[in-house]
């Protein structure tokens, strides 16, 4: 599964998160590859992805892509992380 991980920037967060979610990821034996990117240009390289996660203040930018977008309100939370990688296995 490809995931992308976005932030405002594509360097700060979205590495905590993407370091987060290839954790959560292996305590559920999923094999994934995460990417990152800005929210800028997310929206252009989110087609190529399984699933997107960013902020809720984020998502909206991303509206109108045809992969599923989650929020992560605490990127630093893996059991919220793992809640929604359980949707994808």
């Amino acid at each position: 599964m490809n995931i992308l991980c976005v932030c405002g920037n594509g360097i700060g967060t979205s590495v905590l998160l993407k370091i987060n979610v290839e954790q959560a990821a292996d305590n559920l034996g999923m094999d994934v590859n995460v990417t990152t990117s800005d929210a800028g240009s997310a929206k252009g390289t989110a087609n190529m992805s399984d699933l997107v996660l960013t902020s809720p203040q984020l998502a909206p930018e991303l509206e109108g892509t045809t992969t599923p977008v989650e929020t992560v309100e605490n990127f630093m939370d893996l059991d919220e992380i793992t809640e929604i990688l359980e949707k994808y296995e």
